[in-house]
């Protein structure tokens, strides 16, 4: 495969990787972890761990004399994967439109099926953005509404299957998505009030279903249409939600096709996964190797631990 992705170096080559890793999360030059420091830093080439292997990336900050790597503070820290190996699966997850299971991890990049398993998490661990800038505005539409992520009774044989999870999201037309775990049985009003008031702007207009849970809470917006699905109505005028209907419908692909069963304790890691695609997505601009790159930059200041992230 002449033209093939995974020829690039750091794919391939350790040190070529760290070097990558660098330019993705430095742009400006090395930052110490341990005090913040710039400019003062210098590599330690040659040094070796406890198995004799050279520790590359090294280096030493000049302020605090602590010694670090790229890895230090993101969720690779404390990895025995190697580095190129966290590039190629994370451009797996990046470019696989509805995702990649942990047993195709497993087979594709000669991991074990617990190292595939935990690596998935902390990649989407790094797709997760821990903060929320409003969406919508001024001439924007927005639509909202909610469904349900869990598996089906007829699929069960011998016990039943775990409640549903509700899911509720918000979709900018021709912009980026909010999604959120409700971790409720029933969604209703106030349960999707602050929700809606923190990351939706009142200058947006709000497009929704028949669903009496947005009437009171549209007010606020400067508009809110509906349709009507249970008699059949799926557009009139610019009232739809054709577009979060879409988006749905990538998310179950992936949720019941690809990873088959999500705990509640993580379903909002995955669905941290699906909001990251659909927002670097390629209609707004955003390649394969873009969206990889952006994925990389998310891993700063985030830890997760197999611990951690076991269910409760």
């Amino acid at each position: 495969m002449p033209n093939s992705i995974f020829n690039r170096s750091h794919f391939h080559d350790e040190a070529e990787a760290f070097a990558k890793l660098e330019s993705i999360v430095w742009p400006n030059g090395p930052v110490c972890p341990h005090c913040g420091g710039i400019g003062r830093t210098y590599p330690l080439n040659g040094v070796k761990d406890k198995k004799g292997r050279v520790r590359l990336g090294l280096k030493k900050c000049g302020q605090c004399r602590g010694q670090f790597t790229v890895r230090k503070n993101t969720v690779f820290e404390s990895s025995h994967v190697p580095l190129h190996i966290w590039f190629q699966a994370t451009f797996l997850m990046c470019s696989s439109k509805k995702g990649v299971s942990s047993n195709q991890l497993h087979r594709t990049l000669g991991v074990t099926l617990k190292t595939a398993w935990f690596m998935s998490h902390r990649l989407r661990e790094a797709m997760r953005v821990l903060k929320l800038d409003p969406i919508g505005g001024a001439g924007k539409f927005v639509e909202a509404d909610e469904t349900y992520i869990g598996g089906k009774a007829r699929n069960r044989a011998y016990r039943e299957p775990p409640p549903k999870e509700a899911v509720m999201a918000l979709v900018e037309r021709e912009g980026t998505v909010r999604s959120f775990h409700l971790r409720t049985a029933t969604v209703t009003a106030e349960t999707i009030r602050p929700i809606i008031a923190e990351v939706l702007s009142t200058d947006s207009h709000l497009r929704t279903d028949e669903s009496g849970i947005y009437w009171k809470i549209g007010e606020k917006f400067a508009s809110h249409r509906t349709v009507n699905h249970s008699a059949n109505e799926y557009v009139r005028g610019d009232a739809h939600i054709n577009t979060i209907d879409g988006y749905f419908s990538i998310l179950k692909r992936g949720i019941y096709g690809v990873y088959q069963h999500v705990s509640e304790e993580h379903l909002k890691r995955y669905l941290a996964e699906f909001d990251f695609r659909y927002n670097e997505r390629q209609a707004l601009g955003v390649g394969d190797v873009e969206r990889t790159e952006a994925a990389l930059r998310g891993i700063v200041g985030k830890r997760l631990t197999y611990r951690v992230s076991l269910p409760a």
